[in-house]
């Protein structure tokens, strides 16, 4: 089923979803100090092409809370509110809330993803 759901998801909206990320990464590898994040953003794309049967799981400590202070500042925001918008327009029909909450993951992670590892 997941392989199905993945198909789905990655033409019907993952493929913007994961691109929006590798945008992200580019533009903050573009500077040394910015590697990290850009890292960060290719790891995350991988889950944002494909997220069934994906699961995130929280932590982290000190470090992650700056990083993820940061993130928030410059990407958070606008990576947050355009996946949970994504879900809100696919969780308006029955059959298309399992990948509604796919982009609710997704809008949870984009807030903070130092820290949070993808299993």
């Amino acid at each position: 089923m997941s392989i199905l759901g993945n198909v789905l998801w990655f033409i019907f909206g993952g493929f913007l979803s994961g691109l929006f990320w590798c945008i992200s990464g580019l533009i903050w590898c573009i500077t040394i100090v910015g590697i990290p994040y850009g890292i960060q953003c290719f790891k995350f794309a991988t889950l944002s092409f494909a997220p069934f049967g994906k699961e995130i799981e929280y932590g982290g400590g000190v470090p992650s809370l700056f990083a993820n202070i940061i993130w928030i500042i410059f990407f958070g925001i606008p990576m947050a509110i355009e996946n949970f918008l994504f879900g809100c327009i696919w969780c308006i029909t029955i059959v298309g809330i399992p990948f509604g909450l796919q982009f609710f993951k997704i809008a949870k992670l984009s807030l903070a993803p130092f820290g949070a590892k993808v299993e």
